[in-house]
């Protein structure tokens, strides 16, 4: 199939060409063959499976979510959690607030928090139009990020019960969150006897290479400088995930005496 597509994308120059010749002889189809060239590098950009190139760049000009569209769209998720066990404790409260204060400083966290008890209030919220408005417009390790966060509030009582945690999957699903990382967060808040593994994505059977290479693949996807751009309060989040990774690595070295 990827073949196919590159044959057909490489046709682009050729199908300009000949175009540019049926039209304007010669010069139209060197004309022709230039045109269909930029559009050739352009569709590449965009169908890589790296991600290169002008369709990247393109991508992320025009995929951005502005900083107000961002909060008010993390606070409706966060209601949802909140909301989800049917009743609102003040410790969930408190930790939005908290996270709030340490990302956007406490006069404009106040003015923020206003809103979100409006927001709390509110039954007119949608998980499909939240994460459909959110997932184009942020990368995939912010996308994990506010999992964690959303993790983190139905925790703050000391327990995320069974309906947190049907909407936390629920919102995982809805971001294109793949399923071994909702599990590997999950791991981090669920104590298991085969959570460190959970947490690096792997059976318990796993070889010790297998674990090395799984810490590798982890430690990378969950590093804090893939969130360098955001504020503090969401490069801490990054950290302490990051640190689960490790401490997950570290008891599973210390338990097979690596």
């Amino acid at each position: 199939m990827l073949l196919y597509l590159q044959l057909k994308l490489f046709d682009l120059k050729w199908i300009g060409a000949i175009i540019g010749f049926f039209y304007m002889r010669f010069g139209g189809a060197i004309l022709g063959f230039i045109i269909g060239s930029i559009l050739d590098r352009i569709f590449r950009g965009s169908s890589s499976s790296s991600g290169g190139g002008f369709g990247k760049i393109f991508q992320e000009q025009s995929a951005q979510v502005s900083p107000g569209d961002f909060e008010l769209n993390l606070l409706s998720l966060s209601s949802l959690v909140i909301k989800a066990d049917g009743k609102v404790t003040q410790q969930e409260m408190d930790y939005v607030r908290m996270y709030f204060v340490q990302a956007y400083g406490k006069e404009k966290a106040n003015a923020t928090f206003k809103t979100f008890n409006e927001v709390i209030k509110s039954r007119e919220i949608s998980v499909t139009r939240i994460c459909e408005y959110l997932r184009p417009r942020v990368r995939y390790e912010v996308r994990l990020q506010i999992l964690h966060f959303l993790f983190n509030i139905a925790n703050a009582d000391g327990h995320v019960s069974d309906a947190e945690l049907r909407t936390l999957l629920n919102i995982s699903q809805n971001l294109r969150i793949a399923n071994s990382d909702f599990e590997s967060i999950k791991a981090m808040f669920f104590k298991s006897a085969d959570d460190a593994y959970k947490i690096l994505e792997i059976e318990k059977s796993a070889s010790d290479s297998e674990v090395k290479k799984a810490y590798r693949t982890m430690a990378k996807k969950f590093h804090p400088d893939k969130l360098q751009h955001m504020d503090e309060a969401y490069q801490k989040g990054a950290q302490e995930k990051f640190n689960k990774v490790q401490e997950a690595y570290e008891r599973i070295q210390k338990e097979r005496g690596l």
